[in-house]
């Protein structure tokens, strides 16, 4: 909706500015050409004044007459639209055009100074609206004195019909004039907006990790606008790394207390204290977990937009060690990972991510385990399938919970996969649990690609 953009407000105001404008062009040029044409009209009523005042004379009888009436054909036709008369003060009327017929001019009784030339809008013998054009003058003796009132009038339907055809002839003008310049200001709209086009790029590209700051290569109206956000950004990376600080400093804190309560659990198991000591290594190794937890939150929080690591070289570290634990010796591995995959996430996250699926996959595997990795556009998924018992669809939600453990009788915290999903969703990608087939389990990582 026009509302919520910019571009098409932008885009609508400028369209109904130049409407307006070019409306009221048309309106004032129509105008103008209606004076011009009455103008033009009025003078060549004056000339034909001015001939019929020269043409004036006493004829054969001595009687004052037009003796050289105007030769255009109209004076001579009823009712033409082109009328001329003349008149006596006092007396009446002297002579007039055959288009009058049997009717006047009506000529509004205004006071005439000697040769001054008037302009009137005066009704028609033909019920239209006539322009009127009129002088007095004062005769010579010889042709008796007195004065005299000399009128031509034309209809202004012949104005009205040239104004007519003006406006029609100049609409379709406008109306391309119209479409050019709401063409040009989608195009100004376009090129004003394209910094905020470069912004919404920039952003973008700090957010797939490419780069670091907006900089400052926009104009000078955006200019304060990046340096503002790139200050944001620069403080927001001080706090993390305050918080970070703060969090590290808080879990290696937890680190000196867990090895004395290791010390006194292998004391405890050593006077015969099995089943205290049994309890106590269970809330240590949760305790434990807790703190792994609790640094890998702190290093994501720290990480770098331009984190990168290779699968195949970080599965393999972590095939590694997982395969020399008394269960892992047991199963057969595979790595089938290209050694060019890259993604987008620090080595130590991703590494924290594979070791807590593979120390999983080894607790339930019944004899095999295999790492593969796809790329699927923007995407790397990773797959950790092991031949295990799997869990049910209903559960998935239960094993990802924080401390959810379906299986209550082995070691453990039921933290591992928690910690894996939280990783990855901090990473913008995400962990799946479930089934591939019978007597098969799958869990799908899906990260951003790392270019």
């Amino acid at each position: 909706m026009i509302g919520g953009s910019l571009r098409l407000r932008l885009f609508a105001a400028g369209a109904v500015s130049i409407l307006l404008a070019l409306g009221l062009a048309a309106l004032g040029l129509t105008m103008l050409f209606e004076r011009h044409v009455e103008r033009r009209m009025a003078a060549d009523l004056t000339v034909i004044l001015d001939r019929l005042l020269a043409g004036l004379d006493s004829d054969t009888s001595g009687r004052l007459a037009e003796t050289d009436p105007p030769d255009d054909p109209r004076f001579d036709k009823p009712l033409a639209g082109l009328y001329w008369q003349v008149t006596a003060e006092p007396g009446g009327l002297i002579d007039r055009s055959r288009s009058l017929w049997d009717s006047q001019l009506a000529l509004p009784a205004d006071e005439l100074s000697e040769g001054t030339l008037h302009h009137h809008r005066i009704p028609g013998p033909g019920g239209g609206t006539l322009l009127a054009v009129e002088r007095r003058v004062i005769l010579s003796p010889r042709l008796g004195g007195g004065a005299v009132r000399v009128a031509v009038a034309q209809d202004v339907a012949d104005l009205t019909a040239a104004t007519r055809d003006f406006a029609g002839d100049l609409l379709p003008f406008l109306g391309l004039v119209a479409l050019l310049l709401v063409a040009a200001s989608a195009v100004q709209v376009a090129v004003g907006l394209a910094p905020l086009k470069a912004v919404q790029a920039r952003l973008a590209a700090i957010r797939a990790g490419t780069a670091e700051r907006l900089g400052t290569a926009f104009p000078d109206e955006v200019r304060p606008l990046a340096a503002e956000v790139d200050a944001l950004l620069e403080q927001r990376e001080r706090q993390v790394t305050a918080a970070r600080a703060r969090a590290s400093d808080l879990a290696h804190g937890l680190k000196t207390p867990l090895q004395v309560l290791a010390g006194d659990i292998d004391r405890l198991q050593a006077k015969g204290e099995s089943v205290i000591a049994a309890d106590l290594a269970a809330i240590g190794e949760a305790m434990r977990r807790h703190v792994e937890r609790e640094l890998a939150r702190a290093r994501r929080t720290g990480g770098t937009t331009t984190a990168r690591a290779m699968v195949a070289a970080v599965a393999a570290q972590v095939i590694a060690v997982v395969r020399r634990t008394s269960r892992g010796e047991a199963l057969e591995w595979s790595n089938d990972v290209p050694a060019d995959l890259a993604v987008r996430i620090q080595p130590d996250d991703l590494t924290e991510i594979l070791g807590n699926l593979l120390e999983n996959a080894a607790r339930h595997a019944a004899e095999r385990i295999e790492v593969r990795a796809v790329a699927e556009a923007d995407w790397v998924v990773i797959s950790v399938i092991d031949d295990g018992p799997g869990i049910p669809e209903a559960q998935v939600p239960i094993a990802l919970r924080r401390g959810g453990r379906l299986d209550q009788t082995g070691p453990g915290t039921g933290l591992g996969l928690a910690i894996a999903a939280d990783l990855a969703e901090a990473w913008d990608g995400a962990l799946t649990l479930g089934p591939t087939a019978p007597g098969a389990m799958t869990a799908v990582v899906r990260l951003p690609r790392a270019g």
